[in-house]
């Protein structure tokens, strides 16, 4: 076989179907985010970052500076091991103990990344429970996926957000067998947010243990930060909560969150957790600020929630089509992978304006997107150099029909 002209072969045909994936070479600039460097060919230009999951900019808080510079002085740069083998540092603990807090769990555990923290314990937890079964909401994120795979258990796909079809499919299933349902908080390419309550309703009413990946909604929801789940009261009715450190807290990690059992449970059995080589104890110490700083301050919160309300109604202003949520997310549908990659392009080059297209496979054929996120460190001058940019670019795509993305 000749493998170099099949790899070549398959990245044609994502080329020509508009789906191939070029990474945009930005450099952050400390402190002054959501400007960045764009590098190419050799050149540099300023751009404004319009996509980052940096929601509220904690990446360059100080606070998250100061505590990452004083754990790296204290402890240099790599942890040394995996958590078993002498990998386990004091960051590592404070921060757990930390994450454990924030969600009102005796205990948490953390992994390399939220992925692996979703691959890890879902994939963990129903391997290693005897005949348990799977319900897993249909939009679930990638890695949710491939840990409920890989754990090979008997899977059931229920429709999203609808706790009626779950409650159907588990009434047909044999009552006494273990059952996992598996659902997030806020979706990341839609934005809207799951009916938490209504789900525990129908996974308690069967027995089943509940788990919420709320990547997408620690830090920006709740008083304390606690995301969807704590803002609406529910952190206690929910057996697993899991999240990341590298959005919302602006650095780097996942974790899980519930009884003292069940993440001693996976620590213990885990590949994912076992066999990896631990954070860096700065890394944490820089999300445990973080946590820390959010839990107590609600400016961030306020301020991103602003500018999200700004960028909603100057958009719909325009007639620009927008997909309506409640979250943090704002949708640009454009629902072709050439026409997205070609405004896209078109932003960067004419005003500076990154964001990146989203094709598929990360959302269905025909929902191709823009993804915008407001955040708090977004300027009413960012915001109003966005708007007329799409107001441009849309007033282009009306008036030729290669450009047409209505």
């Amino acid at each position: 076989m000749n493998f170099e002209a099949f790899f070549e072969d398959k990245l044609s045909a994502l080329k020509s179907e508009g789906n191939y994936r070029v990474f945009a070479d930005i450099e952050r600039r400390k402190g002054q985010f959501p400007a960045a460097t764009r590098h190419l060919d050799g050149e540099q230009s300023d751009v404004t970052v319009w996509c980052s999951n940096d929601y509220l900019g904690m990446g360059q808080h100080p606070v998250v500076l100061e505590a990452m510079h004083e754990a790296l002085d204290r402890c240099g740069a790599g942890a040394g091991g995996t958590r078993n083998i002498s990998g386990t540092n004091h960051y590592h603990v404070l921060l757990e103990q930390e994450l454990a807090d924030l969600h009102g769990k005796e205990s948490a555990l953390l992994f390399t990344s939220g992925y692996v923290s979703n691959w890890a314990a879902l994939g963990t937890l129903a391997a290693r429970i005897p005949g348990c079964i799977v319900l897993s909401d249909a939009l679930n994120h990638a890695s949710m996926i491939e840990g409920i795979r890989h754990s090979r258990a008997e899977k059931h796909i229920f429709a999203h957000n609808d706790p009626e079809d779950l409650d159907r499919r588990l009434s047909e299933m044999d009552p006494d067998a273990p059952k996992l349902v598996a659902f997030e908080s806020v979706y990341s390419m839609d934005g809207d947010i799951a009916p938490i309550a209504e789900i525990c309703d129908v996974a308690d009413k069967h027995g089943a243990m509940t788990y919420l990946d709320e990547v997408h909604g620690v830090g920006l929801y709740g008083p304390r930060g606690g995301g969807i789940a704590e803002r609406e009261g529910l952190m206690d009715r929910l057996t697993v909560i899991e999240g990341t450190l590298g959005k919302a807290f602006g650095v780097l990690g996942g974790y899980i969150a519930a009884s003292t059992a069940l993440c001693d449970f996976i620590r213990s059995f885990s590949s994912g957790f076992i066999f990896t080589t631990a954070l860096p104890p700065a890394v944490a110490a820089g999300a445990r600020a973080a946590v820390r700083h959010l839990k107590a301050s609600e400016i961030e919160r306020a301020r991103q929630q602003r500018n999200v309300r700004r960028v909603r109604a100057e958009l719909a202003r325009l007639g620009i089509p927008t997909l309506e949520n409640p979250s943090h997310i704002v949708p640009v549908m454009v629902g072709d992978p050439v026409k997205c990659k070609r405004i896209s392009d078109w932003l960067m080059v004419n005003h500076g304006i990154y964001v990146q297209p989203i094709n598929y496979p990360t959302v269905p054929k025909g929902t191709e997107r823009l993804r915008l996120t407001p955040s708090p460190v977004h300027s009413d001058d960012d915001i109003d150099r966005l708007v007329v940019a799409l107001s441009d670019i849309w007033s282009q795509c009306a008036l030729h029909r290669e450009f047409n993305v209505a």
